[in-house]
Formats: structure tokens, C-alpha cells, sequence
């Protein structure tokens, strides 16, 4: 068995452009030694599922700030669950009212991350749920 480092989509979804945040979060990512792919504005929940699957992420992080997040998570896992990728960790950051958190973890959003969380709290988020230890695919 190889080693080989977390794979972690990120996108940002919608007509929001403001990518700041994720491109933050994107360069934590790869500095915690993860491999990080950045998928770029507006990217529709289908073009970010293919993406997961063409990349075999273990990780898909989302960055919403236009108040879509249920609509796009709600019809992203939809697409996770069609391609069987039930394993994947989804992460949403960006302004989610409160009141939506629990509805997005009981669609299987596993974090929830609100503006001034930490980049080591999502590292350490992201490391504490997926094994490195997965071998590589021949």
C-alpha cells in the first residue's frame, strides 16, 4: 500500500466571483501537504461532480457566498449519491445562516465552515476524516 496525499476539489459554485476565500483555503490545503484541485468560478453542481470523479477526490470543498447554498448542495449530493461517491467529504465555507446548518448536515454536508474559522480548524477537519493511506490506483 502507497501512500498518497488527500485529493481535495475546490469550487465555487453559482454566479458569485468573489474567490478569494477559496483561493486562501486552496493554498492552506496544498501547504498541509493535501493535493488540491481549484475548479474556478461558476461552476454548476454538475460540473463539479464530474470533476470530483475525474479527479477521484476524497474531498470536495465548496465556497458559497450568494445565499445558494441549499439549492447547490442539495443538487450536488443528489449527483454524488447517482455516481455512488457516498465516500467523498463535502465541505461548505462561506456566509450560511445559521438555521441552514443543520438542513445542510442532514443532506450530508459533513462541515460547515462560517467566515473566521481558522485554516488549521479545516486542515485539521479535513485530516481527522480521511485516511492517507489509501493506495494509489495502478
Amino acid at each position: 500500500m502507497t501512500d498518497r496525499p488527500i485529493r481535495v476539489v475546490i469550487a465555487k459554485p453559482g454566479l458569485d466571483g468573489h474567490d478569494r476565500g477559496a483561493k486562501v483555503i486552496a493554498r492552506a490545503l496544498r501547504d498541509a501537504g493535501m493535493e488540491v484541485i481549484y475548479t474556478g468560478l461558476r461552476q454548476t453542481p454538475e460540473q463539479i461532480a464530474s470533476a470530483a470523479l475525474q479527479e477521484d477526490a476524497d474531498v470536495i470543498g465548496l465556497s458559497i457566498l450568494s445565499g445558494a447554498h441549499m439549492h447547490v448542495c442539495t443538487r450536488l449530493m443528489a449527483l454524488l449519491a447517482a455516481e455512488g461517491m457516498d465516500d467523498v467529504l463535502v465541505l461548505v465555507g462561506g456566509i450560511i445562516p445559521d438555521q441552514d446548518i443543520a438542513r445542510l448536515r442532514d443532506i450530508g454536508i459533513e462541515g460547515v465552515f462560517l467566515p473566521g474559522t481558522s485554516m488549521q480548524a479545516i486542515v485539521d477537519f479535513i485530516s481527522a476524516r480521511v485516511r492517507r493511506d489509501q493506495p494509489l490506483l495502478p
